[in-house]
């Protein structure tokens, strides 16, 4: 049996830390940084992070949107930031977005991956999927209640924090 795994891989835990929430236009976003203990998001990058919902949330988001923000830091200065909402009622839907090094914005990713029929491409990682199980489960808790304003509240309340 092959093994995807790179010998020289050392897995070590990150931590999740809830930021707060962005409403825009009728959306709803929770917001995550994902890093090492030791690494926190920079404020510059965090910056760059806010600066990205001033730019694209009119054109990304529809009013009603409801999701989450994973600001990742992957790296000494590479990061995603995965924006992922819920739509069709129970379908996660993403954009990915990344900034390396000394750019001045985050960027689409899709173009390093482009979409092809049928290929196999990369979505979340382990670390990533820590925060997309806990609000998976969020989400599925809405959808089984009245969905009314005070689901919606109980909704953005119930965040993840910790190792993963």
């Amino acid at each position: 049996m092959s093994v995807t795994v790179d010998p020289a891989y050392r897995h070590y835990p990150k931590h999740a830390v809830f930021r707060g929430v962005a409403e825009m236009g009728g959306a709803a976003l929770k917001l995550y940084h994902l890093t090492a203990v030791d690494a926190p998001v920079p404020d510059d990058v965090a910056k760059y992070c806010a600066d990205w919902f001033d730019r694209h949330a009119s054109t990304t988001l529809a009013a009603g949107d409801c999701g989450f923000v994973i600001l990742h830091r992957c790296g000494a200065d590479f990061y995603f930031l995965l924006l992922s909402v819920w739509r069709g009622s129970n379908e996660l839907w993403e954009a990915v977005w990344y900034r390396q090094g000394d750019m001045q914005a985050f960027a689409p990713f899709d173009p390093a991956c482009p979409p092809a029929a049928g290929v196999v491409r990369p979505t979340f990682c382990v670390w990533e999927l820590g925060i997309v199980a806990h609000e998976s489960g969020a989400w599925g808790r809405y959808l089984a209640s009245p969905r009314d304003d005070a689901a919606r509240v109980r909704w953005l309340e119930d965040i993840f924090e910790g190792a993963i």
